[in-house]
């Protein structure tokens, strides 16, 4: 096992909260969060994220874990320091906002005088790391990419696919020994490239996700148009091993943390460079969603109830949820709409009301539109609309 570190992870969401749990078996890590809330769970050991894995981390496993809101405290001593922050999509500047990343990274060198490794976990433009590195004349910052799912951020760092570093210096060998170390997957591939490579990857990777979420949806919207068991058709195509029987089940389109905005940036990368299909994977993911409003009009509904606006099982993201444009697609066509969601506390979001009592929300709804099934619209399986065929999250 390698020397315990002081190790700083910037940012609560998935990526931070799963890294940091990980790390704290071994090593020293402070949490660097601007939200007082999150801070006190924390040190209260409890998860920031719904991720049934972290939770149960923090409450059986003896973690050497601390969050802080002081800036200085968490920078001045680390060893290591992991940018996990969000980077959304800025429409006016064609790409990702990095101004919080960029702060950090000023923030590091003002307080930091132990030449700490900077390593850059949230999702950046292709070029970015690259030019922190001539900003700060520091080679000391690299991009180590995440492919983690939402709910299962910590499984997914505790079985990696790959542990891909931006680098092939020592310090970054070593930060990719400390991963490899707490894997538990065998043979785990690290994989080290230049951080532009390693940039790249990342948004190829979500945007290939991207392009086949939209597929089997435009696969599902044919089946639909033309009365065609769209199961079937899934089968026959998915027994291809070239294809495979994953990450096929349909949609209302894709969302969340990483694909939409991904796509985006990846498309913006694109200046100059000829491309169709990175274009082409966005306008099908906006025109499934219409498709999905239509094929929903058309059943003339009073009441339409809106389950869960979760992107997945086992997660609390509404972030760029698809069923989100299906339901306001459907208000702004003069369907009243309601929506269960527990994880809304507020009587109305977004101006729609929310029931918060399920058995009047299913007595209420004449349809019931809901990305995924669960157990709980089992009684009222006749009433529910969705594409959901494999009932599961991939």
């Amino acid at each position: 096992m390698s020397k315990s570190k002081k190790i700083t992870v910037v940012g609560a969401g998935y990526v931070g909260m799963s890294l940091a749990a990980l790390l704290s078996e071994d090593h020293q890590v402070t949490i660097l969060e601007i939200d007082n809330k999150k801070v006190s769970l924390i040190n209260s050991n409890i998860s920031t994220v719904e991720d049934i894995d972290i939770e149960l981390f923090l409450s059986t496993q003896s973690l050497n874990l601390h969050a802080t809101t002081d800036t200085k405290s968490a920078l001045s001593k680390s060893e290591i320091i992991l940018i996990a922050i969000p980077t959304n999509f800025d429409s006016s500047i064609d790409q990702f906002n990095t101004e919080g990343i960029e702060q950090i990274i000023d923030e590091i060198h003002q307080y930091n005088q132990s030449n700490a490794l900077i390593v850059i976990k949230s999702t950046v433009p292709i070029g970015f790391t690259d030019s922190m590195q001539k900003k700060h004349k520091s080679d000391q910052i690299i991009f180590s990419p995440e492919f983690l799912r939402e709910g299962h951020a910590l499984h997914d760092n505790l079985y990696p696919s790959r542990i891909l570093l931006g680098s092939d210096s020592n310090q970054a060998k070593e930060f990719a020994a400390i991963l490899g170390n707490l894997s538990q997957q065998p043979n785990t591939p690290i994989i080290f490239m230049s951080s532009g490579e390693a940039e790249a990857v990342k948004l190829f990777s979500n945007t290939y996700l991207a392009m086949r979420v939209a597929y089997f949806n435009e696969l599902d919207s044919y089946a639909m148009s033309h009365d065609l068991d769209t199961k079937n058709i899934i089968e026959g195509v998915s027994c291809d091993p070239r294809i495979g029987k994953y990450y096929n089940n349909p949609s209302f389109g894709y969302g969340g943390y990483c694909l939409p905005k991904d796509a985006r940036q990846l498309r913006s990368n694109y200046k100059n460079i000829p491309q169709n299909l990175i274009q082409a994977i966005i306008e099908s993911n906006d025109a499934r969603k219409d498709f999905i409003i239509n094929s929903i009009a058309l059943l003339k509904p009073e009441i339409i109830g809106i389950y869960r606006l979760a992107m997945k099982h086992g997660s609390d993201n509404f972030r760029s949820a698809s069923i989100i444009d299906v339901m306001k697609g459907l208000n702004s066509r003069g369907f009243q709409v309601i929506i269960y969601e527990p994880n809304i506390t507020d009587e109305r979001y977004l101006d729609l009301e929310v029931s918060k009592d399920i058995t009047n929300f299913k007595i209420k709804s004449d349809i019931i539109v809901a990305n995924r099934i669960d157990d709980q619209l089992e009684d009222v399986k006749d009433k529910v609309f969705s594409r959901d065929i494999y009932i599961t999250d991939q």
